[in-house]
């Protein structure tokens, strides 16, 4: 899920509210399921039970490069907690199955102090990227040891931004994953189609493209630690929606795709995500 600052703090948590409230089950079985994962009810969307694997939920929020002060994202962390207590079902990266774990990706500067306020919640925080070398002459670069030394647990790597506008190839995201997995974090694995792919229909080409460039050299144990985010470019604040249908459809190929690289057990194990842009409306 992508989140996206507004210039309100108050009007940010009544944004994450009303999204939290109406999505944490929907987005959630994003993650676990397949094309049939979602079952309707009095209640509206529910997680069906008709899984081939046990996947943990997980729920992730970026932040990219909001807000614009630590104090605001200091306050912006506490008004998160209190919405996690109203949450029955969100719990830690170690705690047992059957609940919705929840990652925050601040930006580099407020990580430790944003993970100092949301640990208590069991909310994990991650890092938007890090580059692929220990350390050296990369100014404006960060090293996975860093963010790993400030409590980070996971990396985004190859986030559809990251692609685009600072030209991250699949050479250097597949670097970066397994650099993450290197120092014991977990990467979150962004693939999708742009726009003009979507258009062509070559969604299922570019998908299993990215997935086999970016994961190659990654070992069936290694990919356990894995989760993969289906993000289609096109519904990134565009306004356009990829309805639940349409990326369950891509989550049960990306598994085909796996299935192929490793074996059908590591497929269905792996938690994807949906990571388009999420409003209150869609």
């Amino acid at each position: 899920m992508s989140l996206h600052a507004v210039p309100s703090i108050a009007h940010s948590i009544i944004a994450l509210s009303q999204i939290i409230m109406k999505l944490s089950v929907a987005l959630a079985t994003l993650a676990v399921g397949g094309a049939s994962a979602f079952s309707v009810n009095q209640y509206g969307l529910r997680t069906s039970t008709q899984l081939n694997a046990v996947r943990q939920p997980i729920m992730a929020g970026n932040w990219k490069m909001n807000p614009a002060t630590e104090a605001d994202a200091l306050n912006l962390a506490t008004g998160f907690c209190a919405l996690v207590d109203t949450l029955e079902d969100t719990c830690g990266l170690e705690e047992a199955e059957g609940c919705t774990e929840v990652v925050l990706f601040p930006p580099f500067p407020f990580i430790s102090k944003v993970k100092d306020i949301v640990q208590e919640k069991g909310v994990t925080v991650g890092a938007q990227q890090v580059y692929y070398e220990d350390k050296g002459a990369f100014t404006g670069s960060v090293a996975a040891s860093m963010v790993k030394s400030v409590g980070c647990e996971y990396v985004l790597c190859g986030h559809s931004e990251r692609r685009t506008l600072f030209s991250d190839s699949d050479v250097n995201i597949n670097a970066k994953v397994k650099k993450v997995l290197e120092f014991g974090m977990k990467p979150i694995l962004c693939i999708g189609e742009t726009q003009e792919e979507y258009d062509l229909g070559i969604t299922e080409e570019v998908c299993a493209m990215q997935v086999s460039k970016d994961l190659a050299g990654v070992s069936k144990e290694d990919l356990s630690k894995v989760v993969l985010a289906y993000e289609p470019v096109w519904a990134i604040g565009t306004g356009l929606v990829c309805d639940a249908e349409d990326a369950n459809k891509v989550h049960k190929f990306i598994r085909t795709v796996l299935a192929k690289m490793y074996d059908e057990e590591a497929a269905q194990s792996i938690r994807i995500q949906y990571g388009g842009s999420v409003t209150p409306e869609s």
